[in-house]
């Protein structure tokens, strides 16, 4: 069942604007399902696409959004919104994605008028989401959450439109997200976590990891595989390569099993900016 509601919901919006809109891809499995959906039941649409690129965004990502272009036909707009340079940004504060996605739908707008997509679903009601804050300034659309569709069944919806193992792909905010509350964003500090996250990858296939920079320690989270299937050899390999990227002690490298969001310090929620 492909969500009749869903479709109806799109429909309503492509319909009052009378334009396409462009799809804000991150290459998480939210937006990548949509954006695919819309290529496979709207096939008279030529879907806009825009992926963000910088610092805060995994390679990985990045190489994801431009092969499923391909293989849809989508028009894809590669975009650097830069919020690194964005002192309100890289100050981390507590409503840093408000930033964040301030400058991504401003990006946007310079580069194609219509209607804007996002992939947030209904569960991101349910959390603290300052980059939605941002949304509704820029009048961007979730379809999803007017649909009422929650991540279990966007999952179950990437299945039915043959994304096979993309379907269960781990949620992976962005790398801003493992620096703890406070602590300035820059580049090179981003860069030495993705490198870490990507080593971990080659260990582990598959992996669901975080490389969290919290309180001058790196902690490394598993949430897949288990912490307790990690065994010594490898935590030394990790601990070797941490070392070698952030020059830091051992004593100062941490394994501890995920905690969502534990870089978001939410004490510090009345030093918004």
């Amino acid at each position: 069942m492909l969500q009749p509601k869903l479709k109806k919901v799109i429909e309503n919006i492509i319909v009052k604007e009378n334009t396409n809109p462009t799809i804000a891809v991150s290459g998480g499995i939210d937006s990548v399902t949509l954006a695919v959906y819309i290529s496979l039941i709207f096939k008279d649409k030529k879907v806009k696409v825009s992926h963000a690129v910088g610092p805060a965004v995994p390679i990985e990502a990045t190489n994801r959004v431009k092969s499923l272009s391909k293989k849809y036909n989508w028009e894809l707009k590669i975009i650097n919104t830069n919020e690194i340079s964005d002192p309100r940004y890289a100050a981390n504060p507590i409503n840093r994605c408000f930033f964040c996605k301030e400058n991504l739908y401003k990006t946007i707008k310079t580069y194609t008028e219509g209607n804007i997509f996002s992939g947030a679903n209904l569960d991101d009601l349910n959390d603290y989401r300052p980059g939605l804050d941002a949304a509704k300034e820029a009048n961007v659309n979730h379809p999803f959450i007017l649909a009422k569709i929650g991540k279990k069944i966007i999952r179950k919806l990437a299945l039915d439109l043959g994304l096979g193992e993309l379907s269960e792909l781990p949620s992976s905010p962005c790398l801003a997200s493992r620096v703890e509350t406070g602590i300035p964003i820059t580049p090179d500090l981003l860069n030495k976590i993705d490198n870490i996250e990507r080593y971990i990858k080659t260990l582990f296939s598959n992996a669901d990891i975080r490389c969290r920079w919290i309180n001058q320690n790196i902690i490394i989270q598993f949430n897949y595989p288990n912490l307790k299937q990690i065994n010594n050899s490898q935590k030394q390999l990790i601990q070797n390569k941490v070392i070698e990227i952030f020059n830091i002690n051992h004593s100062k490298i941490k394994f501890s099993e995920y905690k969502k969001g534990s870089a978001f310090i939410a004490k510090n929620r009345e030093k918004k900016i």
